[in-house]
């Protein structure tokens, strides 16, 4: 017997209600909704003394289009994520909104993100829109993660200043394109493949005490939202006698 088209609906209307409710529980690419701050006492850029431990390159990355966290810092995992951020006031906000990059850990009134002076005022359509924003002070934003791009850049390791050659090494990672997070840094000896797992001391500083000797090779394990796991390893080794304060390009990049 031939089913009518409203018996047919009744039968599959569950079925599409539920896949509709599961795509959206996993929908990686949906807007999130929040509100956003800014730096109230801050230049155009965001600040040297992040939470990430990126130093002074932290204020400058992204064209100073960088932003602290508060649930999405998650321990220093998030640090150097990138997000598109935008207000939605129509009156005075853009469709595009403004990439940042977490390099800091913080939070305002109800807020996801205390972005910096100038990343605030690029969600504005006009100039004289960025001065209505900021006279708000706080807006209604959405917010997703997005890939970072650094054309022309690849991962580069930067020495803590701090490290004291040979016995103390402590690091950050720059430069990490894509989506995926650094959840875990071995550190290897080059001649017999030996390796340390490294601490995450805080932020996106990797760190180790008596470290292996002669040139190191570093490998890194970049996790996705979705589960996938992938090891890194980088072209370019640490030389035999690493300085603190100096970088190093690992002569790779994830394609994005």
């Amino acid at each position: 017997m031939a089913l009518s088209l409203q018996s047919l609906l009744i039968l599959f209307a569950p079925l599409l209600l539920a896949q509709t409710l599961a795509e959206a529980a996993t929908c990686s690419n949906c807007f999130i909704h929040s509100r956003a701050a800014y730096y109230p006492n801050s230049d155009e850029h965001g600040t040297d003394v992040g939470a990430c431990g990126f130093g002074s390159f932290g204020a400058t990355i992204n064209g100073g289009d960088v932003s602290t966290a508060s649930d999405l810092y998650r321990n220093g995992v998030g640090c150097g994520a990138c997000y598109q951020v935008r207000c939605t006031n129509s009156n005075y906000c853009s469709d595009k909104g403004v990439t940042v990059v977490i390099t800091d850990q913080g939070s305002g009134p109800n807020t996801d993100f205390i972005l910096s002076r100038r990343a605030f005022g690029r969600m504005a359509q006009t100039t004289d829109a960025a001065a209505s924003l900021l006279a708000l002070g706080v807006v209604d934003i959405e917010y997703r993660r997005v890939p970072c791009s650094y054309p022309n850049k690849n991962i580069t390791i930067k020495i803590d200043e701090n490290s004291n050659y040979p016995h103390y090494l402590a690091f950050a990672l720059w430069y990490q394109q894509g989506d995926k997070d650094i959840t875990a840094v071995q550190l290897c000896e080059t001649k017999n493949f030996v390796c340390k797992l490294l601490d995450r001391s805080y932020g996106a500083v990797w760190t180790t005490t008596s470290p292996p000797s002669g040139p190191l090779s570093l490998r890194m394990l970049l996790s996705g939202e979705d589960g996938d796991e992938s090891w890194l390893v980088p072209v370019n080794n640490i030389p035999e006698t690493w300085k603190g304060g100096e970088t190093y390009d690992t002569g790779v990049q994830i394609n994005i």
